[in-house]
């Protein structure tokens, strides 16, 4: 009989390439999890892992058990859902997952909603980068979290993750007032801005491809001057005349007089990510419920700053 847990093992070292990564994502020594690998194929019978030095590979009955290992932990989470389903009352913890702006504009208010009308939940709330949710939602660390995605930067499918939609927000470009415009210039919205200095996110992260490949898309490399993840702090160093900046709508909050803000025809999204089969499970319906109630009405474009129509 394979052993479920193993199984879990396995389709981690598929998902992360390496024994030492699936250790430290499981709180797992490196000679535990070859140990349990080694205990798998013992119970499969036939080889699963081709060893080469220190690096490891999956043999194609081992690729083959990662595909039914995806099917039984859906399932399980499926039966884990219809149980919960029957008792009364939802109570104990609930990991929750979300990015900075969400953390801030939504998930307060998803709290209030959850401890109000389940009030036997114990919410945890840990802030994540999206590109490192489906790892800790296959590992159990997370039960909910939103992820996103932009025009420019769509999400990859994520085996054993599944995601229902939250909302969709406008992307802002934001400049030192007065803007230094081109009305002339009948090329791309961003292409006014090519000669500018650019404030992006620190490099690797979903914010910062998205302005590199919109400026790309635009017919530039943006030159970028400034890497910095809180948009509190690009919009100050806007207003600064540090130079220009992409801004997502929820990142936007009481901007600086000093700065103009020019929606773009380009949005970002976001989802409610969970592992598959659990979609039906009470504690995750009432979360996105909350979330859902949480969301700004229509996420309307900020009343502060000076704003302009779409360029």
């Amino acid at each position: 009989m394979l052993d479920v847990r193993r199984l879990r093992l396995l389709r981690e070292l598929a998902r992360r390439g390496t024994i030492v990564a699936v250790a430290d994502a499981l709180a797992f020594t490196p000679s535990a999890v070859s140990q349990q690998l080694g205990v798998l194929e013992r119970e499969a019978g036939v080889p699963l892992l081709e060893r080469t030095g220190r690096s490891v590979t999956l043999t194609p009955a081992a690729r083959n058990l990662v595909r039914h290992a995806d099917a039984v932990l859906e399932r399980l989470e499926r039966a884990a859902a219809e149980l919960a389903d029957t008792r009364h009352g939802l109570a104990g913890p609930l990991r929750i997952g979300a990015f900075p702006t969400a953390t801030r504009a939504i998930v307060p208010a998803a709290l209030t909603a959850l401890a109000r009308g389940h009030p036997g939940l114990e919410p945890m709330v840990r802030e994540i980068d999206p590109a490192e949710v489906a790892h800790a939602l296959r590992a159990g660390d997370l039960d909910v979290a939103l992820v996103h995605e932009y025009d420019f930067v769509p999400a990859p499918a994520e085996p054993g993750v599944a995601s229902t939609p939250l909302c969709s927000e406008a992307m802002y470009v934001a400049t030192p007032a007065p803007a230094h415009d081109h009305p002339d210039d009948d090329g791309p919205a961003l292409h006014r801005w090519r000669e500018s200095a650019w404030i992006t996110a620190t490099a690797g992260s979903l914010c910062h491809t998205m302005t590199v490949r919109a400026c790309q898309a635009a017919g530039f490399h943006p030159r970028i001057r400034h890497r910095v993840d809180d948009f509190d702090t690009v919009l100050a160093l806007v207003a600064a005349g540090q130079g220009v900046a992409l801004v997502p709508q929820l990142g936007i909050v009481n901007p600086p007089p000093e700065v103009v803000l020019t929606r773009l025809p380009i949005h970002r999204r976001t989802r409610i990510a969970y592992r598959d089969g659990a979609a039906a499970h009470p504690a995750v319906t009432a979360v996105a419920a909350a979330l859902r109630s949480a969301v700004p009405p229509q996420l309307r474009p900020p009343a502060a700053g000076a704003l302009r129509p779409p360029a």
